[in-house]
């Protein structure tokens, strides 16, 4: 099977290299790995020690960071690699200095496995929620290299757990450690033969506790809040905005601050023309009397989480259509949050709603019945947001699990 698989990542690369003539994103996908090996041959010695760090994408990449920022901590003599899938992650975080080489992980081929382990020669591997790829993970567990997968969730539809993906399981050998997010997962890998398994919770849960230690001031907000009721809709999408922008152009007294999620220019310029407020661009703030606005449109990326800190409701886009964004961001403020029906497949949005931390609403009059309840009712306002950052306390210290576990393993030698 894996012949069969490595046949079909072949044809697929040259597939996607005829699509990367039309789609800039693919582009970037073939571009970014053409340079992967030149670059680690430039930044990694032979002498060097290292730990691999992989990311499928932007998410998961936040979800890592803990742990990165932990062994940049305890093993400061190592080199830090981080690989990325996605172009939405590597584009974003290519010139972080969190890690000292950050690049592409070339496909999943025997070839590019033998000569990315040879390049980077780790003495740890960590893999972020995601990711099996047969061929690293194969090469990995010949090299006796230690790898642990974090964060973990693994599901019942997944290939592992089915008759035609059992050829799979056998690369799941190659984690010497799975940290995992729930009990389900855990029981899943159990039902396979697998009992290295830990609960031990999101690492992402650590990573947004550590906002409320950092300094979340813009001053642009303040003036523009001037003390009054503000409204954050982060992340939105057009189906996210038929929802809420009745209310907004509607609504008397209140400020509100939307962070869309697609940016591009003739998106931003067709929602300025959607509000009927008073609204100015962040683009155009310099100079300006912020509190005669009622609406700030940020056009920029990158501000989202501290913009949450002056909510008083925030309102998460993508859970009409395309998958809900990070509701930890917010919820870590303290504030009640409104997100729309699309969620199952987000463990702490299930929780939250059922715990009524956060409220679902289907159409644009549940939004609105929603939301005035919450602005008209400042002891509902404070239960809710209280309910959202105890449960992120609760659900902290994944991370320093994690690291305990690596600090004790044998025969790792990272010290030396």
């Amino acid at each position: 099977m894996l012949v069969i698989y490595s046949f079909f990542t072949h044809l697929a690369h040259y597939f996607l290299k005829i699509v990367a003539l039309f789609n800039p994103k693919i582009k970037l996908f073939i571009d970014g790995r053409k340079i992967v090996f030149k670059t680690l041959k430039k930044q990694i010695q032979p002498t060097d020690k290292t730990l691999w760090i992989h990311c499928a994408s932007l998410g998961e990449f936040e979800q890592g960071l803990p742990i990165i920022e932990q062994l940049k901590q305890e093993y400061a003599t190592h080199k830090i690699v981080v690989s990325f899938f996605s172009p939405s992650g590597y584009e974003v975080k290519k010139d972080s200095s969190i890690a000292d080489v950050i690049v592409y992980l070339p496909l999943d081929t025997k070839t590019n496995a033998k000569r990315f382990l040879d390049a980077v020669h780790p003495n740890l591997v960590v893999f972020v929620k995601y990711e099996f790829w047969p061929n690293y993970l194969s090469e990995l567990k010949r090299r006796n290299i230690k790898t642990l997968l974090v964060s973990a969730i693994f599901r019942e539809n997944q290939a592992f757990f089915k008759s035609f993906g059992k050829w799979l399981q056998r690369y799941l050998k190659a984690f010497q450690h799975f940290f995992v997010q729930n009990e389900n997962s855990k029981v899943l890998l159990q039902n396979i033969g697998f009992t290295n398994v830990t609960v031990s919770g999101d690492t992402r849960f650590d990573r947004v506790l550590a906002i409320l230690e950092r300094d979340n001031r813009l001053p642009f907000i303040e003036d523009f809040k001037q003390a009054k009721t503000t409204i954050i809709y982060g992340s939105s999408w057009e189906d996210d905005e038929a929802i809420y922008l009745n209310f907004l152009n509607t609504s008397e007294n209140i400020k509100h601050i939307i962070a869309p999620h697609d940016i591009k220019k003739e998106k931003i310029t067709y929602l300025k023309s959607s509000i009927h407020k008073k609204v100015i661009l962040y683009s155009e703030i310099k100079g300006r009397v912020l509190s005669d606005y009622d609406v700030i449109l940020i056009d920029t990326v990158g501000l989202l989480t501290k913009i949450y800190s002056y909510a008083d409701v925030a309102f998460v886009g993508g859970a009409f259509k395309t998958g809900l964004h990070n509701i930890l961001e917010p919820a870590v403020f303290g504030i009640p949050i409104i997100i729309g029906p699309n969620y199952s497949k987000f463990q702490e949005a299930t929780d939250l709603v059922y715990k009524k931390g956060v409220i679902t609403v289907t159409n644009q009059q549940e939004y609105e019945t929603a939301i005035l309840s919450l602005i008209n009712n400042e002891n509902l306002k404070t239960i809710l947001g209280n309910i959202n950052i105890q449960y992120i306390i609760e659900k902290a210290g994944a991370t320093t699990k994690i690291i305990s576990y690596i600090k004790k393993i044998n025969n790792l030698d990272l010290d030396n």
